[in-house]
């Protein structure tokens, strides 16, 4: 099972995404992703985040949001529980990153790009700005097949 974190990051009306087109056997490959990663041994979620932010990215964040856990069940990938952040910051300025394209995408054009059907949901609750939720998504493939939020099952397209 991995454990991961992943960060929403916005400056004024845009919001940081990463285009997951260089890493080998990739999950994410072709789709557009918020900046996070895996744990590494003996850090907590904080210590995780604001690692992965700065490996990928070169910003060292300054405050940040814990918004909810995400878990996710594939029967491709396992299972994966993500702790799930947004934070802003004032400068645009980033590093070329190792694991895809980093790109500024306009908040209103987000939902335009490949990502996965479930990060959908999650940027919803995160943009109505929902309390602290658990939502779990189960997919076949890339499909997915089921979603349920605080432990109710939700309406998916």
């Amino acid at each position: 099972m991995k454990i991961t974190t992943l960060c929403y990051i916005s400056c004024g009306e845009r919001m940081l995404m990463l285009h997951r087109t260089k890493k080998k056997n990739d999950e994410n490959a072709g789709k557009w992703v918020g900046i996070g990663g895996k744990f590494e041994a003996g850090e907590s979620p904080e210590e995780c985040l604001l690692r992965e932010v700065r490996e990928e990215t070169g910003i060292n964040l300054e405050s940040y949001l814990f918004r909810g856990l995400v878990t996710f069940v594939s029967d491709v990938w396992g299972t994966e529980f993500m702790c799930l952040y947004t934070a802003t910051v004032e400068n645009e300025a980033v590093c070329a990153c190792a694991e895809g394209d980093l790109c500024w995408v306009d908040k209103e054009k987000l939902l335009e790009l490949p990502m996965w059907e479930g990060d959908r949901i999650f940027f919803d609750l995160i943009q109505r700005d929902t309390p602290f939720f658990s939502l779990k998504l189960a997919y076949s493939g890339d499909a997915l097949t089921s979603a349920s939020l605080n432990g109710k099952p939700i309406s998916i397209r």
